[in-house]
């Protein structure tokens, strides 16, 4: 029998990503993000709170939680900050990179250190995001240790992580076979930080590029085999897209209660423009588009704690969630009129902020392709 209840523990773990949400990062929201500012002290305090790499097994200290776990707690960040959402999601990339291919002893050593701090998941490069198989990063294996050369850009907790989770080519001549993927601990000799500035949104996000010039580490960091890095990106990828669906659900259900509280004091031919059918049409699409994502979003969280095929579904909750709040972000500045389009009010950031959710992680153009081919394959 189906229920949508949640659980004592996921009320539980709802009222306190909650609280610390509207508490601690709403009212820092907008000083950061004109700061671009990463705040250091709010990851620490979600740390503490057991809201940062919560997918940690518990047989290594963490709180070994389940991805509709996860939609739960994603939602309530994304709905205060989505910057401050991404560099939590960022992290539960590596985590997952971990999971899926680490070995035993891999995972005594790594997870650990990462029950207090950051992952960085490095994929990306300049010349290809959508196309990661053409990446130019280059790892030579020499002994008993890996080398690794070149660059990767747009990297979510690039300089403020404990470890960066690699992946680079060892064969030229295969473009997805000849991947590896490792682990890099972040004071590597050899690792160059460049910060990036100028986002549209996102801004207290850290986003870096990183550079690896001979960065040797050792063979035992590996995940999985030598030929096994692109597969690892992927199945990361098909999880981890279910959390960047529960961020939009909270910037999209934010956008709606902006909307509603602004129309209801917002005055126009002598009454409060809720009263007009054309503003009450937008709140309730924005409410059906809202509901339906978050059904989609906890099928796909749900599949995926039951370890079934995930691909189809996360992409379409990661494409239609962020989609939505696209829209909902829209919708919310157009009733708000003049006033959404200035930062007096928070539904411009909204916006700036959630357009990212359409790009990283697979473009929704990528997603389209991912849920087309499942269909026709």
């Amino acid at each position: 029998m189906f229920s949508f209840d949640l659980s004592p523990e996921q009320k539980e773990f709802q009222r306190t990503a909650r609280k610390f949400a509207l508490e601690r990062v709403l009212p820092r929201a907008a000083e950061l993000d004109r700061k671009e500012e990463y705040p250091a002290d709010l990851t620490a305090e979600a740390a503490a709170l057991g809201l940062v790499n919560v997918g940690i097994p518990e047989a290594y200290g963490g709180l070994g939680l389940g991805m509709i776990d996860e939609v739960i707690i994603g939602e309530e960040l994304g709905y205060a900050c989505m910057g401050f959402f991404t560099g939590i999601l960022a992290s539960d990339l590596g985590i997952v990179a971990i999971k899926l291919a680490g070995n035993e002893e891999q995972k005594q050593r790594f997870f650990p250190p990462l029950l207090t701090e950051l992952s960085a998941f490095c994929l990306s490069e300049a010349d290809n995001g959508s196309d990661a198989g053409a990446m130019k990063t280059k790892a030579e294996f020499d002994g008993d240790d890996v080398v690794i050369n070149g660059a990767k850009m747009w990297i979510t907790n690039g300089g403020v992580c404990q470890c960066y989770v690699v992946f680079a080519r060892f064969e030229g001549e295969h473009k997805h076979a000849g991947t590896v993927c490792v682990v890099v601990p972040a004071d590597a000799p050899g690792i160059l930080v460049n910060k990036l500035h100028g986002k549209m949104g996102q801004r207290c996000s850290q986003t870096a590029e990183i550079v690896f010039e001979n960065v040797r580490v050792p063979k035992a960091n590996v995940l999985g085999e030598p030929g096994d890095g692109f597969k690892i990106a992927m199945k990361t990828l098909d999880r981890t897209r279910i959390t960047v669906a529960a961020g939009s659900l909270g910037v999209a259900r934010r956008a709606l209660d902006e909307s509603v509280k602004y129309a209801k004091v917002r005055h126009a031919f002598g009454k409060v423009i809720a009263d007009f059918q054309a503003i009450q049409f937008k709140i309730a699409d924005m409410k059906i588009g809202l509901d339906t994502a978050r059904l989609q979003t906890l099928y796909a969280a749900w599949l995926a704690d039951e370890g079934r095929m995930i691909g189809q579904a996360s992409a379409i909750a990661k494409c239609y969630a962020s989609d939505i709040a696209f829209a909902a972000a829209n919708e919310a500045i157009q009733i708000h009129g003049g006033a959404g389009y200035m930062n007096d009010f928070p539904v411009e950031k909204l916006l700036r902020d959630v357009k990212l959710n359409q790009i990283y992680e697979g473009t929704n153009e990528i997603q389209r392709v991912v849920i087309a081919r499942s269909l026709l394959k």
